[in-house]
């Protein structure tokens, strides 16, 4: 008897994937009225539930708490100030995991609520923290449902939507696929509104997407956009992690492979934790100026940065914080965890690890940051 086929496809092996991240914006949970669209929620807890019951892991992240709050609280449209969007996501939050519970119950699936900061992922600690209690949760056969934690979060330390928190949870947690559900069925070459859009079918590299248009939200009850996405997509295909963007309404689609929505392959191989950490999630404390030689050696990939390519340092840390390294303009080219307070660097530069050595004595002739603990920045920016 012949073996059955596996579709080996890149679309095929979707339906194998063992550990799927579902996002969910707000714009594909909530009614026109402002309330919490319950049916399409339902809709969407029996294709994960589905999938649950196959043995495989689902993680969803779900937006939805501020515009499911603010509804039931009487509000127009969607908070312009801190103070009440905190207190509609404390009323909405409740409701939208409410809502969540009782429909996974209906298929004996318990769920675990998750509510995440950025505070959680710019500090190790923090972000370890996060990936032990998702594994476990997993391990126990539950269903992690993971959003912001709208009610404390503050303007200055936030995501400012879930794509971002989407991808950063799918490297957290090893998943094999990223699906992003918005209120349009995929990435078209231009304003999906304007006449003779095409829909964008499969991305292979980032070049295969440089000519397309695309804007922020223009949803009433959402913050992300296409851009939003998009990051979000970078993340996760550079991590290792293909991603399927398409409409709520076609999740059991894409998880079963179908053509549906935007295919993106991936574009690198997936990397340590602590490096996805640094790179894309950890906040720098400070930087450190670079003469030309030692941004020569980081961007070659094998050294570490010693004492003598240093020539300034800029901001207030402590030994194991993030840091931006810039060149003499200004340009990131890597972050990394520093060996040093920034209080014991300016005593260094400029010296070798031999005069460190002998002059300050043993322990002073490490690296400034080692290369095991730097990542390099792909695109450099100007640091502000």
């Amino acid at each position: 008897m012949n073996e059955p086929q596996v579709d080996q496809s890149p679309r095929g092996l979707l339906k194998e994937a063992q550990r799927v991240v579902v996002k969910i914006g707000s714009s594909s949970l909530t009614a026109q009225d402002g309330h919490l669209d319950v049916a399409a929620l339902r809709g969407l807890v029996d294709v994960i539930a589905a999938r649950h019951a196959e043995g495989k892991h689902v993680v969803l992240v779900t937006s939805g708490a501020i515009a499911a709050g603010f509804g039931p609280l009487g509000l127009g449209s969607r908070p312009k100030d801190l103070a009440t969007a905190q207190a509609t996501a404390a009323v909405g939050q409740g409701l939208l995991v409410a809502q969540y519970t009782e429909a996974f119950a209906a298929h004996g699936v318990r769920v675990g609520q998750v509510l995440l900061t950025a505070e959680d992922t710019v500090r190790r600690g923090h972000y370890r923290n996060a990936q032990r209690s998702l594994e476990r949760l997993l391990d126990l056969g539950v269903v992690p449902i993971v959003n912001e934690n709208d009610a404390v979060a503050t303007d200055k330390l936030r995501f400012g939507d879930n794509d971002r928190l989407a991808a950063l949870v799918s490297h957290l947690v090893h998943a094999d696929l990223m699906i992003l559900l918005t209120d349009v069925d995929g990435l078209y070459d231009g304003p999906p509104t304007r006449p003779g859009a095409k829909r964008i079918r499969e991305v292979r590299s980032p070049a295969d997407i440089e000519h397309v248009e695309v804007t922020s939200s223009g949803s009433a009850v959402g913050t992300g956009g296409m851009i939003t996405k998009l990051e979000s997509v970078s993340i996760a295909t550079a991590s290792g992690i293909p991603v399927v963007l398409t409409l709520a309404s076609n999740v059991a689609g894409a998880l079963a492979g179908d053509e549906v929505g935007t295919f993106f392959a991936v574009t690198g191989k997936s990397s340590s934790r602590r490096r996805l950490w640094l790179q894309y999630a950890a906040k720098a404390r400070g930087r450190l100026v670079l003469d030309d030689g030692a941004v020569r050696a980081v961007l070659g990939g094998t050294a570490s940065l010693l004492p003598a390519g240093i020539t300034a340092v800029e901001g207030s840390f402590e030994s194991d914080d993030p840091v931006e390294l810039v060149d003499p303009s200004g340009r990131v080219v890597a972050r990394g965890l520093v060996s040093y307070d920034s209080t014991e660097i300016p005593e260094l530069l400029g010296r070798s690890t031999g005069e460190l050595r002998d002059v300050l004595g043993e322990g002073y002739d490490r690296a400034v940051v080692h290369r095991d603990y730097l990542v390099l920045v792909r695109r450099g920016r100007r640091s502000s």
